[in-house]
């Protein structure tokens, strides 16, 4: 494997576990030093390899330790060349009761911070060539019910990536990956039992979910040589798409008559 990252420093943010792990090690094993943050630090060293990432404790929602944090990196490697906006996530709420507290965190999380992180790495990300890769969801771009907030927090993601790669090129390219379903550590808390998890797998076109490897591969492509013409990408790694409801109640109606 040609080590495109060799000699280059990234950032991802949530890089501890889930997604963010997987795009961390994929990045270490091209070559990238890579740095993540979290509040609390991981029970063991995100690492593949023999390479371990950075990590920093960093609270993303706070534009003042966001920026303290990039400075310190910067003056710690010498250059930023990637940032992967990877930390986000939501609980379910139901909008009509969620307080205003558990809207403006989830806000402050999902599009806020990626947007604190992009503007305080800019000049790095400027001076290198460099790239930001935004990690958003499938809730962007399609109803996202008892998670209204967050759905509406990664659509405006996928705004800014658009906004900032018209204003930020062509010295930063800045890309968005629309995630669909994904196997994780907490796969049960978000799909339900083993069944429901193979129902769900059965019911999308490429037959399973996808896996935080599939997302890294699709972090490295955006953030490689080979996508240097790329850039206000919205790229969908949801394998094929999740299957209208309306098409199985036409089906099983139709299996009655």
């Amino acid at each position: 494997m040609s080590e495109t990252g060799r000699g280059k420093v990234a950032i991802v943010t949530g890089g501890t576990r889930g997604i963010g792990a997987a795009i961390v090690r994929r990045l270490l094993a091209e070559g990238y030093a890579v740095a993540t943050c979290g509040r609390t630090p991981p029970e063991q060293p995100v690492g593949i390899d023999g390479k371990q990432a950075e990590f920093d404790a960093c609270d993303i929602r706070d534009p003042a330790a966001v920026a303290a944090w990039i400075e310190a990196l910067a003056a710690r490697h010498g250059r930023i060349d990637l940032v992967v906006n990877n930390a986000g996530g939501s609980p379910q709420a139901d909008a009509a009761t969620a307080s205003p507290r558990f809207s403006e965190r989830i806000l402050q999380l999902n599009l806020l911070a990626p947007l604190h992180v992009s503007q305080a790495a800019y000049p790095h990300l400027k001076a290198a060539g460099g790239s930001i890769v935004n990690i958003a969801s499938v809730s962007a771009v399609r109803p996202s019910p008892d998670t209204a907030i967050y759905g509406a927090a990664k659509a405006g993601l996928v705004s800014l990536t658009t906004s900032l790669a018209q204003e930020w090129g062509p010295e930063v390219r800045v890309n968005a990956i629309i995630v669909g379903l994904i196997e994780t550590e907490t796969a049960e808390m978000t799909y339900g039992s083993a069944a429901a998890q193979d129902r769900i797998a059965a019911s999308l076109p490429l037959g399973r979910m996808g896996r935080g490897s599939d997302i890294a591969e699709a972090v490295n492509f955006l953030a490689s040589p080979a996508a240097a013409y790329i850039s206000g990408a919205k790229l969908e790694v949801h394998g094929g798409g999740e299957r209208p409801l309306f098409l199985e109640i036409v089906k099983q109606e139709s299996a009655k008559g």
